[in-house]
C-alpha cells in the first residue's frame, strides 16, 4: 500500500451529486479547488500575478491557502470548547521551538498529495519553496522542543489547551561559524512575515513595573496594596494555530509582543532629540526581542526579569478574561483551568496570580492561596543549580515591589508551617525558604514554582527520584506526594512520519496503517528484526537518508562524506555536562589509532557535531573551536584514506534536525550521568533506527529497559558513582595516569598540535580536565573508548546491526509525546482526552 493519508482526513462530502465519486475525482477536486485557492491567495493576498511571482510569494501563497483549511478546524474546536464549558490546560513556556509549519500542517490535515498535485499544475515545485520557510526562531534546544511536542499532542488528543509564550523578534540568534570560532548574528525569521501568525491588536494588556505601593483601607477597615507601576508596557497577542493529527483538533499558541504604551515623545521629538524620543520605545520593545539575553551584566539581568514578569502576567491576564467571560468568577478557575510551568522561567506567575486575586478580586489571602496551588503544575526540567533561577532581592523589591512583599509574606507563612512541621531544624527552615540569605539574598523561582503548585513533576524516571534526593529533597520531605515523574515524550508525526518518509511506508507495509494513530503498536516491529528481507529494506531506507545528509554536508561545509561509513552524531546544545568534549577526545585518540595502524581493516566513520552555545559561555565556544580544529587536521590527512571524517554543522535547527536524525547510525547521548534530564533527542534518533551509546542519565535508563542491553551501549558512572567521586575528589590525575590513550590525546591538545596557530589555546581546557574534572570526561574515557570499540565491531555484523536497529525503533511507541500528554492530562490536569484509552 501506498502511504496517504488523505482519504481518511478528507472533509466528510455532503453534496448529493459528489456521493457517487470515486476516490481519484475527489482527489482531482480537492487538487482543482486548492489550486485555485492558492493563485486567489497570491493574485489578492500576495499581489503578484503568475508571470512575476518568485519561489517566495508562492510559499506565502500556498501558506495562506492552506492556514484557510486549519482555520475551518480552529473554529470548530473553539466552538465546542466554549459550548461544553471544557476545562482549558495554558501551557506557560519561555521558549517553544516549532520549526517549520508548511509540511507539518500539511501531514496533519492530510493535505501532503492535494497541495502537490496543486503545485504541479501550477508548475511550481513544493520541494523548492517549503525550503523557503525559516524556522521559528522561538527556542533554544530540547526545552522549546519539548514544548512544541506537547502542544501538537494536546491537539491530537483534542485537549482545549493554549500555549503562551513570547513573540521574539530575533529569537536566540543565528549561529556562523569563522576560521572555527562561533559567531552570534541576528535570527531574522519575522524578516519577510509570517503567514501562520493572526496578529490580535484588539487583545493587548499594560503590563507594570517598578514603582510603589500604597496601602489603602476600604470602608470595612480592611487594608487593601495597591501597587502604582512607574512603567508600563503593552503586550499585544498574537496566534499561531497547532493542528493536531488528522486535524480533528487544533488549539493555539498565542505569543506577546512587547510595545511601547506612547511609542514616541513628540515634545522632544519637536525639541530635536529625535533620538531619544524614541528611547521608551526601544526599552519596551527590548523585552521581545532576544531570546535569553545575556545575564552577566545588571541590565541583562533585569531585562530577563522583565521578559519572564511580561509573558507571565499578559498570560494571566489573558487567561483569566477567558475565564471570567464563561464562567464568571474567579473563584472556580482552578476547576475549569490548569496551568503548566515548563520549568522555573514562568515561575513568577505564581505571584502575580496571587496578586491579581488579592489586590484585584478581593479574595481572602488563604482562598486565593488555595485557588492558586491548585491551578499551577511545575515540571522540572534541570538539577543544575545555575538553571534553577534565583533573583537578587533588591532588583525584584525595585521592579516588581508588590511581588517582593507577596514573596515576603507567603514565606513568613511558609517557615511557621516549616517550624511546626520541623521543630528547631533550622537547617531545614534555610534550605527551604523562598529567600536564600546565604549568597546576597535572592528569590528562589525553583522554591516559588514548587511551593506555589499542587503537582511537581520530573521528566524521566531517574531526574525525578533526584529531585528528591537532591535539589527538593527537603520540599519532598514537607510534601511528600507533590513530586512525580512523567517521562518525556516526542511527536511521531514530526520525527518519523514527516521526517523519515521512507521508513514510516515501511512501518505501514509490515504493522498496518493503524500504526499511525496507536504508538503501542510499534511492539509489532519486534518480530521483523530477525527478518532477513526487512533488515535489508530497513538498511535501504537509512541507506537513502545518509545519501541526503552527504549532499546537505557537501553543500553547506564543503567536505566530501563516504555514505557507507558509520554516521555517529552528537547534535545538541553546546555544554561541558552534555560532554562534546569526551566525543572529541574519543575522536582524536581513533584518529591516532589509525594512524598507527593504517594497514588495519578499518571501520569508516563519520563524526557528526551541532549544536549552539550560549553567547556568555566561553568555554562551550572553546569546544566549538576544538572540533573545527580537529576536523582540519583530520579531514585533510590523506592517509586516513577514508576511515574517519569530522563535520561540524553550523546553526543547527529543527530542520537541519529533521534531515540529520534520519540519516544517523549511532547517536551519542553520553551526558555525565545525573546531570541530563530526560533528553528527547534520544528517543527521536533510536525511532529512526539509530543505535544509543550513553551513559545512565535521563531517559536513557528508561530507553535500555525498552530496547534491551544487547542493542544499546551503555558505559561509564552511574549517577551515585559520580555523586560520589565528587565527594572524594574531582582531581582526575589519577585516572590519566593510568590510561596511555588518554595520557597521549590530552598531551597533543595541551601542546597545540591541533592549534598550531596558537598552541596554549586549549591548555585550559586540559587543565581543568585533569585537575577539575567535575564532569568526568577523564573519569569515563576509558570506558567510553572501549565501548565505541564494541560499536565499530558489531557495524561490522550488520546483520547484528540491522536487527538492533529494528529493535530500537519497535522499543520507541513509549516514548510518544502522546503517551506523557495522556499521563499529564489524568494525573496533574484532570482533563479528558481523545480517543479514551
Amino acid at each position: 500500500m501506498t502511504l496517504d493519508h488523505d482519504a481518511a482526513t478528507a472533509a466528510p462530502v455532503t453534496e448529493a451529486h459528489y456521493s457517487d465519486e470515486s476516490p481519484a475525482e475527489i482527489q482531482a477536486r480537492e487538487i482543482a479547488a486548492m489550486r485555485d485557492s492558492i493563485e486567489q491567495k497570491l493574485y489578492y493576498q500576495v499581489g503578484k500575478i503568475r508571470i512575476a511571482a518568485n519561489n517566495r510569494d508562492w510559499y506565502v501563497a500556498t501558506a495562506l491557502a492552506v492556514r484557510d483549511r486549519v482555520v475551518d478546524g480552529w473554529h470548530r474546536s473553539t466552538d465546542s470548547t466554549y459550548t461544553h464549558g471544557a476545562k482549558r490546560v495554558y501551557y506557560m513556556s519561555l521558549e517553544f521551538l516549532i520549526g517549520r509549519l508548511l509540511r507539518d500542517n500539511l501531514a496533519n490535515l492530510g493535505l501532503n498529495d492535494v497541495v502537490k498535485g496543486a503545485l504541479d499544475q501550477l508548475g511550481v515545485d513544493f520541494d523548492a519553496i517549503r525550503q523557503i520557510e525559516p524556522d521559528a526562531a522561538l527556542g533554544n534546544g530540547g526545552l522549546g522542543r519539548l514544548a512544541a511536542c506537547y502542544l501538537e499532542s494536546m491537539s491530537s488528543l483534542a485537549i482545549p489547551a493554549i500555549g503562551y509564550g513570547i513573540r521574539y523578534e530575533r529569537g536566540l540568534f543565528r549561529q556562523i561559524v569563522k576560521n572555527g570560532f562561533q559567531q552570534e548574528y541576528p535570527e531574522d525569521w519575522l524578516e519577510l512575515g509570517n503567514p501562520w501568525q493572526f496578529e490580535r491588536p484588539e487583545i493587548s494588556y499594560n503590563i507594570g513595573f517598578g514603582g510603589e505601593v500604597a496601602m489603602v483601607s476600604d470602608s470595612d477597615s480592611e487594608t487593601q496594596h495597591v501597587w502604582h507601576p512607574a512603567e508600563r508596557v503593552e503586550a499585544v497577542a498574537y496566534d499561531i494555530p497547532i493542528v493536531g493529527w488528522r486535524g480533528r483538533h487544533v488549539n493555539a499558541l498565542r505569543l506577546w509582543s512587547a510595545r511601547a504604551v506612547d511609542p514616541i515623545r513628540l515634545d522632544a521629538f519637536n525639541q530635536g532629540d529625535h533620538v531619544g524620543a524614541l528611547s521608551e520605545r526601544a526599552r519596551a520593545e527590548s523585552i521581545s526581542q532576544v531570546l535569553y539575553p545575556s545575564d552577566e551584566t545588571p541590565a541583562g539581568q533585569e531585562l530577563r526579569l522583565r521578559q519572564e514578569y511580561f509573558f507571565a502576567a499578559a498570560s494571566l491576564q489573558d487567561l483569566l478574561r477567558r475565564h471570567l467571560k464563561s464562567f464568571k468568577t474567579v473563584e472556580t478557575l482552578h476547576e475549569k483551568a490548569a496551568i503548566q510551568l515548563n520549568d522555573t522561567h514562568p515561575s513568577i506567575a505564581v505571584i502575580e496570580l496571587m496578586r491579581i486575586l488579592v489586590d484585584d478580586h478581593n479574595v481572602p489571602w488563604q482562598q486565593a492561596w488555595d485557588i492558586t496551588r491548585e491551578t499551577f503544575c511545575y515540571t522540572n526540567h534541570t538539577l543544575l543549580p545555575e538553571a534553577l533561577e534565583t533573583w537578587p532581592v533588591p532588583l525584584m523589591e525595585r521592579l516588581l515591589p508588590r511581588h517582593m512583599q507577596i514573596i515576603y509574606l507567603l514565606n513568613l507563612m511558609f517557615l511557621d508551617e516549616v517550624k511546626q512541621r520541623f521543630p528547631g531544624d533550622v537547617a531545614m527552615m534555610t534550605s527551604l525558604s523562598l529567600v536564600d540569605e546565604t549568597h546576597g539574598r535572592r528569590v528562589r523561582m525553583g522554591n516559588v514554582a514548587f511551593l506555589g503548585s499542587h503537582k511537581v513533576n520530573g521528566v524521566s524516571a531517574l531526574h525525578t527520584d533526584l529531585m528528591r534526593k537532591t535539589v527538593f529533597h527537603d520540599f519532598n520531605a514537607m510534601y511528600p506526594d507533590r513530586i512525580n515523574n512523567k517521562t518525556n515524550g516526542i511527536t511521531f508525526r514530526r520525527w518519523l512520519y514527516q521526517s523519515n518518509p521512507g521508513l514510516t511506508q515501511l512501518v505501514v507495509d509490515a504493522v498496518g496503517p493503524e500504526i499511525l494513530d496507536d504508538e503501542t503498536l510499534f511492539a509489532k516491529l519486534a518480530p521483523f528484526a530477525d527478518d532477513a528481507s526487512f533488515q535489508e529494506k530497513f538498511a535501504a531506507v537509512k541507506q537513502d537518508n545518509k545519501a541526503a545528509l552527504a549532499k546537505l554536508v557537501r553543500e553547506r561545509v564543503g567536505v566530501r562524506l563516504n555514505p557507507h561509513a558509520l554516521f555517529d552524531v552528537q547534535i545538541k546544545r553546546i555544554h561541558e555536562y552534555k560532554r562534546q568534549l569526551l566525543n572529541i577526545l574519543e575522536t582524536i585518540a581513533l584518529y591516532n589509532a589509525i594512524r598507527a595502524q593504517p594497514m588495519r581493516d578499518w571501520a569508516p566513520r563519520v563524526k557528526i557535531f551541532a549544536g549552539k552555545a550560549a553567547p556568555s559561555y566561553h568555554r562551550a565556544k572553546l569546544i566549538i573551536k576544538l572540533a573545527h580544529d580537529v576536523a582540519r587536521v583530520i579531514n585533510s590527512d590523506p592517509t586516513l584514506r577514508d576511515a574517519l571524517k569530522v563535520v561540524f554543522l553550523p546553526n543547527y535547527n529543527v530542520s537541519l534536525a529533521e534531515v540529520v536524525i534520519p540519516a544517523a547510525d549511532l547517536s551519542e547521548q553520553i551526558s555525565t550521568a545525573g546531570m541530563e534530564a530526560s533528553g528527547t533527542g534520544n528517543m527521536k534518533f533510536a525511532l529512526n533506527g539509530a543505535l544509543t551509546i550513553g551513559t545512565l542519565d535521563g531517559a536513557n535508563v528508561e530507553m535500555l529497559e525498552r530496547v534491551g542491553s544487547d542493542n544499546i551501549f551503555i558505559f561509564g558512572l552511574t549517577a551515585e558513582e559520580v555523586e560520589a567521586r565528587r565527594r572524594q575528589t574531582i582531581d582526575s590525575s589519577d585516572f590519566i595516569a593510568k590510561s596511555d590513550v588518554l595520557q597521549e590525546v590530552l598531551t597533543a591538545v595541551e601542546n597545540g598540535n591541533f592549534s598550531p596557530d596558537d598552541p596554549g589555546r586549549y591548555r585550559g581546557l586540559i587543565e581543568a580536565i585533569r585537575y577539575h574534572d567535575y564532569f568526568m570526561v577523564a573519569a569515563d574515557f576509558d570506558a567510553y573508548y572501549r565501548r565505541q570499540r564494541d560499536v565499530a565491531a558489531t557495524w561490522r555484523r550488520p546483520s547484528d546491526w540491522r536487527r538492533s536497529a529494528v529493535l530500537n525503533t519497535a522499543g520507541m511507541g513509549f516514548f510518544s509525546s502522546d503517551r506523557s500528554i495522556r499521563e499529564y492530562a489524568s494525573d496533574l490536569w484532570n482533563v479528558p482526552t481523545w480517543p479514551k484509552k
